[in-house]
This record gives structure tokens, C-alpha cells and sequence, in this order.
């Protein structure tokens, strides 16, 4: 299964492309897009026209987003990044990929068991599942990269269930 994970954002939006193969996690490809300029409109089209090559060139079967989170002082945050949010969705719904949505702190419980876990620890255990060693990066890429392993830990654990369940029954 080919994962894309993707932190949205208008300024920067982190994306990371995991390979899984049973318990096996694989770094294929990470980066981060920079739409750059004033205008909302032109900022969403660049980072929709980036998603989608993004998805044309590594066809992953599922994209996997950060959920909208800003702290109640700051609604107009939330705001922009759903406007994110809504290009990348629209992006991967044209390309007829599975969309899920994972919120941040869920997202760092399940790589390293507290979901109030520091960047820094988040960043280490994506370095340690993918083997990649402790590198110098844009966090927006570490977070994709995090929710792209959050996802494959979840759908490990989806497809044990029924076994579990039918071994239990007999």
C-alpha cells in the first residue's frame, strides 16, 4: 500500500509518500510546496496543480490529511487551512484516491504513545520507523511523513481484527 501523508498549509504544505508492505515501512518520497505569493486564489491553484502531480507521479492508494486545529483566539487560521485542506481533498477526489483525516494529536499517540508528544519526539520515531536516521528537514514534511505512518499503523490494525475475531469465534 502507498501512502501520502500531507500537512496542509498556504505558506508551506509538507507531503510524505510511505510504501508499506505488511510491517514494512519505506520512505518513497517527501517534500514540501511552496505556493508562494498574495492572492489566496493563485496560492490555492499552485498548491492544487502541485498535489496533483504529486499524485499523478506516485499514485498512492490513499492521502491521509492533518485535521483543521487553531486554538479559539485564532478562527482565521482554521480558516486558511481549510481552504488547504479543501484544494488537496479536491485534488485527491479527482484522482479518485481514499481520503482520510487524522487530527494532530492522534496522530502523535499513535507514533509515540502520547498524544501530546513534542515535535522533536514525533520527528525521531518517523526517523526510526523509516530507518532514515536523524535528518535535517522542513517539519512540514516530518508531519506528513507522521500522518502517512499514523495511517499504516491504523490500517495494520484494521486488517488483524478479523482474524483476531474469526480465531475467537472457533
Amino acid at each position: 500500500m502507498r501512502v501520502l501523508g500531507i500537512d496542509p498549509g498556504l505558506t508551506a504544505s509538507g507531503y510524505g509518500i510511505v510504501d508499506v508492505n505488511g510491517r514494512r515501512e519505506a520512505l518513497t518520497e517527501a517534500g514540501v510546496i511552496r505556493p508562494g505569493g498574495r492572492e489566496l486564489s493563485a496560492r490555492l491553484r499552485r498548491l492544487h496543480q502541485a498535489i496533483t502531480e504529486v499524485l499523478e507521479e506516485w499514485q498512492p492508494e490513499v492521502v491521509v490529511i492533518e485535521e483543521v486545529y487553531s486554538k479559539y483566539r485564532h478562527p482565521r487560521t482554521a480558516i486558511l487551512m481549510a481552504h488547504a485542506r479543501g484544494v488537496i481533498c479536491m485534488a485527491a477526489g479527482t484522482a479518485e484516491r481514499e481520503v482520510v483525516h487524522y487530527g494532530a494529536s492522534e496522530v502523535r499517540r499513535a507514533l509515540t504513545g502520547n498524544g501530546r508528544a513534542s515535535e522533536r519526539q514525533v520527528r525521531e520515531m518517523v526517523c526510526r520507523r523509516l530507518g532514515i536516521g536523524s535528518h535535517r528537514g522542513d517539519d512540514h514534511a516530518y508531519d506528513a511523513l507522521a500522518l502517512a505512518l499514523c495511517h499504516a499503523g491504523r490500517a495494520r490494525a484494521a486488517a488483524a481484527r478479523p482474524l483476531m475475531t474469526s480465531e475467537a469465534a472457533r
